[in-house]
Protein backbone atom coordinates (compact mmCIF):
# COMPACT_ATOMS: atom_id res chain seq x y z
CA UNK A 1 0.00 0.00 0.00
CA UNK A 2 1.52 3.52 -0.42
CA UNK A 3 0.41 6.70 0.65
CA UNK A 4 1.07 9.76 -1.06
CA UNK A 5 2.50 13.53 0.74
CA UNK A 6 2.80 16.42 -0.20
CA UNK A 7 5.20 16.95 -3.43
CA UNK A 8 6.43 13.04 -4.55
CA UNK A 9 6.74 12.08 -1.09
CA UNK A 10 4.64 8.55 0.15
CA UNK A 11 5.15 6.06 2.63
CA UNK A 12 4.99 2.77 1.09
CA UNK A 13 3.54 0.11 3.62
CA UNK A 14 3.82 -3.87 3.26
CA UNK A 15 2.41 -5.66 6.00
CA UNK A 16 1.47 -9.97 6.65
CA UNK A 17 -1.55 -10.28 9.02
CA UNK A 18 -0.36 -13.76 10.32
CA UNK A 19 -3.09 -16.54 12.64
CA UNK A 20 -1.67 -19.14 14.81
CA UNK A 21 -3.67 -21.82 16.73
CA UNK A 22 -4.29 -20.26 20.46
CA UNK A 23 -2.45 -17.11 20.53
CA UNK A 24 -3.91 -14.00 18.94
CA UNK A 25 -3.69 -12.64 15.44
CA UNK A 26 -0.56 -10.84 14.73
CA UNK A 27 0.21 -7.99 12.05
CA UNK A 28 3.77 -7.98 11.11
CA UNK A 29 4.20 -4.62 9.08
CA UNK A 30 6.89 -2.77 7.71
CA UNK A 31 6.99 1.01 6.11
CA UNK A 32 9.79 2.71 3.80
CA UNK A 33 9.04 6.38 3.13
CA UNK A 34 10.25 8.25 -0.20
CA UNK A 35 11.70 11.56 0.46
CA UNK A 36 11.96 12.50 -4.14
CA UNK A 37 15.89 11.56 -3.63
CA UNK A 38 17.51 10.45 -6.78
CA UNK A 39 19.23 7.60 -4.86
CA UNK A 40 16.03 6.29 -2.60
CA UNK A 41 13.76 3.27 -3.63
CA UNK A 42 10.31 4.35 -4.34
CA UNK A 43 9.12 1.57 -2.55
CA UNK A 44 9.55 -2.42 -1.45
CA UNK A 45 11.47 -4.41 -4.16
CA UNK A 46 11.95 -8.33 -3.51
CA UNK A 47 14.74 -7.66 -1.04
CA UNK A 48 12.64 -5.97 1.34
CA UNK A 49 9.68 -8.81 1.07
CA UNK A 50 12.29 -11.43 1.67
CA UNK A 51 13.53 -9.61 4.91
CA UNK A 52 9.98 -9.18 5.95
CA UNK A 53 9.23 -12.74 5.34
CA UNK A 54 12.88 -13.95 7.62
CA UNK A 55 11.50 -11.92 9.88
CA UNK A 56 8.05 -13.28 10.40
CA UNK A 57 9.59 -16.77 10.48
CA UNK A 58 11.85 -15.56 13.13
CA UNK A 59 8.77 -13.92 15.48
CA UNK A 60 6.11 -17.34 14.86
CA UNK A 61 8.71 -19.75 15.10
CA UNK A 62 6.83 -22.25 12.73
CA UNK A 63 5.68 -22.72 8.89
CA UNK A 64 4.08 -20.16 7.14
CA UNK A 65 1.59 -20.68 4.79
CA UNK A 66 1.54 -17.39 2.78
CA UNK A 67 -1.40 -15.68 0.50
CA UNK A 68 -0.50 -13.19 -1.91
CA UNK A 69 -1.51 -11.29 -4.66
CA UNK A 70 -0.24 -10.71 -8.08
CA UNK A 71 2.18 -8.11 -7.35
CA UNK A 72 5.01 -8.47 -9.90
CA UNK A 73 7.73 -8.27 -6.69
CA UNK A 74 5.88 -11.09 -5.36
CA UNK A 75 5.78 -13.22 -8.21
CA UNK A 76 9.14 -12.35 -9.58
CA UNK A 77 12.04 -15.04 -10.38
CA UNK A 78 13.75 -13.40 -7.52
CA UNK A 79 11.29 -14.17 -5.05
CA UNK A 80 10.65 -17.69 -7.12
CA UNK A 81 13.83 -18.87 -6.16
CA UNK A 82 13.97 -17.24 -2.45
CA UNK A 83 10.19 -19.63 -1.88
CA UNK A 84 12.14 -22.74 -2.91
CA UNK A 85 14.80 -22.73 -1.03
CA UNK A 86 12.31 -21.89 1.90
CA UNK A 87 11.23 -25.43 3.24
CA UNK A 88 8.78 -23.73 5.90
CA UNK A 89 7.02 -21.49 3.62
CA UNK A 90 3.97 -22.39 1.11
CA UNK A 91 2.71 -19.71 -0.85
CA UNK A 92 -0.49 -19.69 -2.54
CA UNK A 93 -1.44 -17.09 -5.15
CA UNK A 94 -4.82 -15.13 -5.34
CA UNK A 95 -6.79 -14.95 -8.48
CA UNK A 96 -6.49 -11.68 -10.82
CA UNK A 97 -8.55 -8.81 -9.59
CA UNK A 98 -9.97 -10.76 -6.32
CA UNK A 99 -8.70 -8.31 -3.57
CA UNK A 100 -11.51 -9.08 -1.63
CA UNK A 101 -9.84 -12.40 -1.09
CA UNK A 102 -6.62 -10.72 0.34
CA UNK A 103 -6.63 -10.69 4.27
CA UNK A 104 -4.34 -7.34 4.31
CA UNK A 105 -6.91 -5.86 2.43
CA UNK A 106 -9.02 -5.29 5.08
CA UNK A 107 -6.29 -3.29 7.28
CA UNK A 108 -5.56 -1.20 4.63
CA UNK A 109 -9.09 0.17 4.57
CA UNK A 110 -8.99 0.28 8.15
CA UNK A 111 -5.72 2.65 7.92
CA UNK A 112 -7.06 4.57 5.08
CA UNK A 113 -10.49 5.19 6.65
CA UNK A 114 -7.87 6.81 9.72
CA UNK A 115 -6.16 8.71 7.89
CA UNK A 116 -8.66 10.72 5.94
CA UNK A 117 -9.68 14.58 6.41
CA UNK A 118 -6.29 14.97 7.84
CA UNK A 119 -4.73 18.40 7.66
CA UNK A 120 -1.55 18.68 5.87
CA UNK A 121 1.45 17.07 7.23
CA UNK A 122 5.35 16.22 6.41
CA UNK A 123 6.26 12.76 5.42
CA UNK A 124 8.17 12.71 8.49
CA UNK A 125 5.12 13.01 10.23
CA UNK A 126 2.73 10.87 7.88
CA UNK A 127 5.15 8.09 8.47
CA UNK A 128 5.30 8.60 12.33
CA UNK A 129 1.75 8.72 11.86
CA UNK A 130 0.81 5.64 10.06
CA UNK A 131 2.77 3.98 12.45
CA UNK A 132 1.09 4.78 15.19
CA UNK A 133 -1.61 3.15 13.74
CA UNK A 134 -0.26 0.23 12.42
CA UNK A 135 0.91 -0.65 15.90
CA UNK A 136 -2.82 0.29 17.27
CA UNK A 137 -4.15 -2.07 14.55
CA UNK A 138 -1.62 -4.79 16.28
CA UNK A 139 -3.67 -5.41 19.34
CA UNK A 140 -7.28 -5.27 17.65
CA UNK A 141 -7.62 -8.82 16.26
CA UNK A 142 -11.30 -7.86 14.34
CA UNK A 143 -9.59 -5.38 12.30
CA UNK A 144 -6.61 -7.53 11.52
CA UNK A 145 -9.22 -10.63 10.43
CA UNK A 146 -11.83 -8.31 9.06
CA UNK A 147 -12.86 -9.39 5.61
CA UNK A 148 -11.46 -12.64 6.02
CA UNK A 149 -13.46 -16.12 7.07
CA UNK A 150 -11.04 -16.49 9.33
CA UNK A 151 -11.77 -17.00 13.02
CA UNK A 152 -10.68 -15.04 16.30
CA UNK A 153 -8.63 -17.97 17.77
CA UNK A 154 -10.61 -19.58 21.43
CA UNK A 155 -8.39 -17.76 24.01
CA UNK A 156 -9.16 -16.28 27.31
CA UNK A 157 -6.36 -13.62 26.85
CA UNK A 158 -8.43 -11.87 23.38
CA UNK A 159 -10.98 -9.57 24.43
CA UNK A 160 -13.91 -9.25 22.20
CA UNK A 161 -13.64 -5.80 20.27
Amino acid sequence: MNVTGKGTHRVSVAALPAVKDGERPHLLYRTLTYRGRKDEPKGFTERDYIRLLDAAHAQLGGPIVLVRDNLGSHRSKKMRRYIDTRGWLTVFYLPPYAPELNPVEGVWAHLKASLTNLVEHTIDQLTDLIRTRLKRIQHRPAVILNRTHLQIPSNPTIEAL
